[in-house]
């Protein structure tokens, strides 16, 4: 397994919605940081979308990581298809194998055979990109759903981008999600997560903490996924919550960050 840092570990320093830093990071920063973490994989999601860049960025970026050993991966949120089909370009330029989309609201309400008719010649041209496209489980897409969707299409340029807690949102339980998930798992997002009763008594909160210091059972997890590729890519994400401090927030990425890297690599060592 090849560990990686996702763009969304640098949420609040990249900026999302009205939380914009004054000098938001880059998708070269964020290259810089995967050197210095001695991470193998940068994984570019839609929160540092790529086609923002011009040609001649996207190719400083590809000799940028080439110089430091690190693989490009990209990611975009929604299977339509102009968009699919853009990244796809990208990716070709960058040299990424690997292209992670995540299911919006309006892909979550497509039945099954109307989404994977639609699949279908995007992932001909995948395959001609030499890319393997991963659905994410994001928030709203159940994964038995899911399942149903791979089998429809059952394309091997089509995998899994699993999540060990996004589907807690879809009233699943990680034990759940990767039991049914790690038979088509490409991908793997690595993130740790504590459930905390309000202290009032009124209900409970799910929030993130750096990976080994919550509830996410990632050495059985990892167990599960032994029969994926020895290379396949590990990437490292956090919820690190908001807390009404956007600074503070921003400060703390980097600690929350070196915590989860020295835990990933105490996790896969051997594997």
């Amino acid at each position: 397994m090849r560990l990686g840092l996702g763009s969304y570990a640098f949420r609040w320093n990249i900026g999302i919605g009205d939380q914009v830093p004054q000098t938001p990071m880059t998708a070269f920063d964020v290259l810089d940081a995967a050197e210095r973490l001695g991470l193998e994989v940068v994984q570019y999601a839609d929160n540092l979308p790529l086609h923002k860049l011009s040609e001649a960025d996207l190719d400083r970026l590809r000799a940028a990581a080439e110089a430091k050993g690190i693989t490009l991966e990209l990611g975009t949120q929604s299977f339509d298809a102009e968009d699919v089909r853009r990244y796809l370009t990208i990716g070709r330029r960058i040299g990424s194998k690997l292209l992670r989309v995540a299911l919006d609201a309006g892909d979550a309400r497509m039945p099954v055979p109307e989404l994977a008719k639609a699949l279908r010649p995007l992932l001909d041209e995948a395959r001609n990109a030499d890319i393997r496209i991963a659905i994410e489980n994001h928030f709203n897409y159940p994964s038995p759903r899911m399942v149903e969707l791979l089998e429809t299409v059952d394309d091997d340029a089509l995998g899994v981008c699993l999540d060990v807690a996004n589907s807690i949102c879809a009233g699943e339980w990680p034990e759940e999600t990767v039991r049914l998930l790690a038979p088509f798992t490409i991908n793997l997002h690595l993130k740790d997560y504590l459930i905390t009763p309000d202290r009032h008594g009124v209900g409970f909160y799910i929030h993130g903490v750096p990976l080994g210091e919550g509830r996410a059972p990632i050495p059985w997890l990892l167990d599960q996924l032994a029969h994926c590729p020895a290379d396949m890519s590990v990437i490292l994400e956090h919820w690190l919550p908001l807390d009404g401090d956007a600074e503070a927030a921003r400060d703390q990425e980097g600690p929350w960050l070196e915590k989860t890297v020295a835990a990933a690599k105490g996790f896969v060592a051997g594997r």
